[in-house]
């Protein structure tokens, strides 16, 4: 990661000064602070000319080919910019000028738009067109394919472990069905995916069009990248470009039965088998989201949105209160899909955004 530079401000001049300021929204934004756009690479494939980049995930712990710190991002198009036909991931160092290189290419991730890393460095990578959600290894090599349970699935999250022994869960929604899966590994996991969730609405269309349960933000008190949860909040938001919503799932590694939680119109209604165990809640619907696809947490626990309506990302709490929005591309064109958070503080957050206009990956930082 570049260097998040601490920045400096307007000291307040007295008390009923700073209790304002503590009350003002754009005060207790991060993304407001993160004010400096550096473009970290190109994205295009070295090999294959791949473009539209999507999905982001930063790997933990150096493991085979993967490095500590370096960047994992889908590409969702060929060389023609045809949607949905990208085969390849690229790995790309944290710095300024980073070239990419090939992580994978491979027919099974076809339209790869998730790249989900887990404890040990083991990458989930999802394809919308091939179906598809793929285990790879640390150098890259297939390990298993998972399909009907997911089918034509749109990205993925890595849910770290709760406590010892507990699993991972990857969590990943579909373009086809509205449902939202889980697949629970290690611990007492059971290797198998579930359908968890069902009812999200989608669009029912292909390619870049594609919209419904995409965007996946896991805060159980884990600083971003890491494998280890710091309490059991255990909660989940989901983005939904098709409603135009945020919605929350407590308890989510809880989820344990099919069709657990049904999503009503909108999304802003839930059918619970257990509500007293898990269940769902809007955290936001409407303006300012527009065509949301992806979410990624901060270190202090609010989130970030990405529209693909207008390109702006918006900064919500977990009540869903608006702190900042902020336009990354003025283009019209729909250009932001993925988004990963870094960092252990306030001071030193900085967030990655892929962007599908010009094939690069940035970072914001202050």
């Amino acid at each position: 990661m570049l260097c998040a530079c601490g920045g400096g401000g307007i000291a307040p001049t007295g008390a009923a000064s700073t209790s304002l300021k503590a009350r003002s929204p754009e005060s207790r934004s991060i993304l407001n602070k993160l004010r400096k756009d550096v473009t970290i690479g190109s994205t295009v494939d070295p090999g294959n000319g791949d473009t539209g980049p999507r999905a982001i995930s930063v790997v933990p712990t150096d493991s085979g080919v993967l490095k500590k710190g370096d960047i994992l991002v889908c590409n969702f198009d060929n060389a023609l910019g045809e949607a949905g036909t990208g085969t390849t991931i690229e790995q790309l160092k944290p710095r300024r000028n980073s070239k990419p290189k090939t992580f994978v290419q491979s027919s099974a991730i076809e339209g790869c738009d998730g790249d989900a890393i887990t404890a040990g460095d083991q990458v989930y990578a999802t394809g919308m067109t091939s179906g598809l959600m793929v285990w790879l290894d640390q150098s890259g090599q297939t390990k298993e394919s998972y399909s009907s349970p997911p089918s034509m699935p749109l990205g993925d999250l890595d849910a770290p472990q709760l406590y010892l022994y507990s699993p991972n869960y990857v969590f990943v929604g579909t373009g086809d069905t509205g449902a939202v899966d889980s697949l629970s590994l290690g611990g007492y996991g059971t290797g198998k995916v579930l359908e968890a969730i069902d009812g999200f609405p989608i669009n029912q269309e292909s390619g870049w069009g594609a919209l419904g349960p995409s965007g996946y933000a896991y805060s159980c008190g884990a600083l971003p990248g890491q494998e280890e949860c710091a309490n059991r909040l255990d909660e989940l938001f989901i983005v939904d470009g098709d409603c135009n919503a945020v919605v929350s799932i407590d308890h989510a590694s809880s989820l344990l039965v099919k069709d657990e939680i049904t999503v009503g119109a909108g999304c802003t209604s839930f059918q619970c088998k257990y509500p007293k165990t898990t269940c769902g809640k809007l955290v936001r619907a409407g303006y300012p989201l527009n065509k949301p696809y992806a979410a990624a947490i901060l270190p202090n626990g609010n989130f970030v949105v990405a529209n693909t309506g207008d390109n702006t990302l918006i900064e919500l709490t977990p009540k869903g209160e608006v702190l900042a929005t902020k336009v990354v591309d003025t283009s019209g064109a729909p250009a932001i899909w993925g988004l990963f958070a870094t960092g252990t503080t306030d001071r030193n957050t900085a967030l990655y955004y892929t962007d599908t206009n010009s094939n690069e990956l940035h970072e914001l930082e202050r």
